[in-house]
């Protein structure tokens, strides 16, 4: 036998053994890392949680800063030549206000003599990163020496930039989905854990009870609610309540769920054995029921996603959710949801590729931890 052969033996050996001698999450993880469209997925999700994160940094201006000089104006996309010639740096042509034939109306056009080039890490309005922490350096933008703004994907009726408006939308909308998810999961965990695990009478009780939440109209029941939230209320005491209310209606689907697995597992051996030697109800579930099947439940958690992100964003759209001056994907569209808005300022509706991406992101990553999850698939 070759030195090059018994390497190779070895190799195999230990890759057996490595195997063999894994734990549950690392054999989901090396199962999850070959699925290409998941991974794809979790990347683009992962720039857009980290973009609504650092939106301060990331977003040329804030979500309420006007440019009274630029209104409804098209997408600036920067480019390297034009009729001028070609540069090493991206650029944008100036704007010159001009009066349309038709509308007679002053509208924002091109002025193809100024070039002004976009620079990153530039200094502009000073925000305070997440939260707390004082700058005033962006990630893009034109020099502070110039007093024209750059508006990648346009503007809106106010002169707001649409681009810098989406990311801190991104934000709301993706906390949003993660607080009301967290708020329902932890609520399906402890109905769904009781109901499971003491059955009869108890259990019983609950399904009418869960039943009863079931059949509620949803789209009555928030107009009740939005009704009922006071006017003075601040964005922040409305974007919680928001929260709190998706929370509180989402979690009957999960909770049947656990119900279900725990109602098949609950007569066990080592149930049984747990209960026998005196451990407690809240003990024998949290650290011997549920570990049985939590890789099914963390699937079940991220398909609950783009549920909880279309219901806010659903809401927000027919006035029932955030209201301005709030920043929503909901609110975004809400505000070009008009024939004009079609025809005029397309660019508008932009964030609602954030909202697909988002769903068709969570869904793919949904089900490659399915795939992964399943013990019964075949490693490599």
């Amino acid at each position: 036998m070759t030195d090059a052969t018994h390497n190779t033996d070895a190799a195999a050996e230990e890759a057996r053994l490595k195997y063999y001698s894994a734990s549950q999450w690392t054999l989901i993880w090396w199962r999850f890392r070959r699925h290409r469209a998941a991974m794809m997925a979790a990347s683009v999700l992962g720039l857009m949680f980290l973009a609504g994160i650092f939106a301060e940094f990331v977003a040329p201006y804030g979500p309420v800063t006007r440019d009274t000089n630029y209104i409804e104006g098209a997408p600036q996309v920067p480019r390297f030549c034009d009729a001028g010639g070609c540069s090493v740096f991206p650029f944008v042509n100036g704007t010159k206000t001009e009066r349309d034939p038709v509308t007679l109306r002053a509208i924002s056009v091109p002025d193809p003599e100024v070039r002004h080039y976009v620079h990153v890490f530039v200094k502009g309005e000073p925000v305070k990163l997440l939260g707390f922490i004082p700058t005033d350096r962006h990630l893009v933008g034109l020099s502070p020496d110039v007093e024209q703004k750059i508006h990648f994907w346009g503007t809106d009726d106010l002169g707001r930039d649409v681009f810098s408006r989406t990311i801190y939308a991104t934000r709301t909308s993706l906390s949003i989905g993660v607080i009301g998810v967290m708020i329902s999961f932890v609520l399906a965990l402890i109905i769904g854990g009781i109901a499971g695990y003491f059955a009869g009478l108890i259990d019983n009780i609950i399904q009418r009870v869960t039943e009863v939440i079931r059949v509620v109209p949803i789209i009555p029941l928030y107009m009740g609610l939005a009704a009922a939230m006071p006017k003075e209320w601040s964005t922040t005491q409305v974007y919680f309540a928001m929260t709190l209310i998706l929370g509180l209606f989402g979690w009957p689907t999960l909770a049947r769920r656990i119900r279900s697995q725990l109602l098949s597992i609950r007569n066990e051996d080592y149930v049984i054995a747990a209960r026998l030697a005196g451990a407690r109800p809240g003990r024998i579930i949290a650290q011997h029921m549920l570990p049985s099947f939590t890789s099914f439940i963390i699937v079940d958690l991220v398909i609950s996603f783009p549920y909880m992100i279309l219901s806010e964003t659903a809401l927000s759209f027919v006035g029932l959710g955030l209201r301005p001056p709030s920043v929503s994907w909901g609110v975004l569209l809400q505000q070009a949801q008009s024939v004009r808005a079609i025809e005029q300022t397309p660019w508008l509706f932009i964030p609602a590729i954030f909202v697909v991406v988002a769903v068709l992101a969570f869904t793919v990553i949904g089900d490659g931890l399915r795939d992964a999850a399943d013990p019964y698939s075949e490693a490599h």
